[in-house]
């Protein structure tokens, strides 16, 4: 795949920073009820995908008083992009130094397979933390910390059904086509990819704007390192909530009853109980 930057989102982690930072913002906020404790900091950063990094830009806003509280992240920050590089490694069949050489590749615009960090994408649970955290999902699972019980009238909720739910949704479909029809909806032969006018990339010198994913990003050669499966979404909050947002948002009804997301409901036990199987009907599982 392109390594593509994201400005914007980046743009918009700075922004968020500076304004929840501000004593002001902060002020109006304790008069509306919202209280952040005065020696929270937050922190605009950037994780590259490719090589697991975390970059913090604002790293200078945060107080003396907070420097040991910012070194021990640092360094968690980079026990962890240590740890998930040593897993990538053996994916792409890197047996020694795998830090250098996964860097390296990340930097090497003729290497055609950098990373298949979202390749097997296919789950996306929404639930507390807790119910996630001492399983393996082999980095095929995206994963949102959620509490029902403390989101009032179900805003946060909604704001998850209707964005990083399509978002996710969008990543999975698009691996899903490139992987089982990569002529018609993928992109073809990356090493034959010329970028176009900055709208997309040609196989080759000529012909139509290829659309999807490389056959490299699906594939190493040898076999898939893509299964394609529909997106299971795995939420843990009632059943009428998330049938409200269904009912208010067609769009993302559509989705699910059309099956391009299959949209599961997990009880109060962290088990997996109801399936939507479409018009705003579950069944027991």
């Amino acid at each position: 795949m392109w390594r593509l930057r994201r400005p914007f989102r980046r743009g918009n982690a700075k922004v968020a920073a500076a304004v929840l930072n501000a004593k002001a913002v902060r002020k109006h906020l304790q008069d509306e009820g919202i209280a952040i404790p005065e020696d929270t900091v937050f922190l605009a950063c950037l994780h590259d995908t490719t090589t697991d990094t975390i970059h913090i830009y604002n790293e200078q806003e945060v107080p003396a008083t907070q420097f040991e509280a910012l070194a021990d992240l640092k360094s968690s920050l980079a026990k962890a992009g240590k740890t998930a590089r040593a897993e990538r490694s053996l994916r792409m069949a890197i047996h020694k130094n795998e830090d250098k050489a996964i860097i390296a590749r990340s930097k090497d615009w003729s290497q055609v397979r950098p990373e298949w960090g979202l390749a097997g994408c296919s789950a996306f649970v929404v639930a507390p933390r807790e119910r996630t955290k001492n399983l393996n999902f082999s980095g095929q699972s995206f994963l949102h910390s959620y509490q029902w019980k403390k989101d009032k009238g179900f805003s946060v909720l909604e704001l998850i059904m209707t964005a990083p739910m399509v978002v996710t949704s969008w990543i999975n479909l698009q691996y899903y086509g490139s992987t089982v029809d990569n002529k018609n909806f993928g992109s073809g032969n990356k090493t034959l990819h010329n970028v176009t006018s900055g709208l997309g990339v040609l196989e080759g010198y000529s012909g139509d704007l290829r659309v999807g994913l490389p056959m490299q990003s699906v594939h190493d050669g040898e076999k898939y390192q893509h299964e394609p499966l529909r997106l299971n979404v795995i939420i843990e909050a009632p059943i009428d909530a998330m049938n409200a947002i269904l009912e208010k948002h067609r769009s993302v009804k559509e989705l699910c009853d059309n099956g391009w997301i299959y949209l599961l409901a997990m009880d109060e036990h962290g088990e997996v109980a109801y399936r939507y199987v479409g018009n705003l009907h579950w069944e027991a599982l």
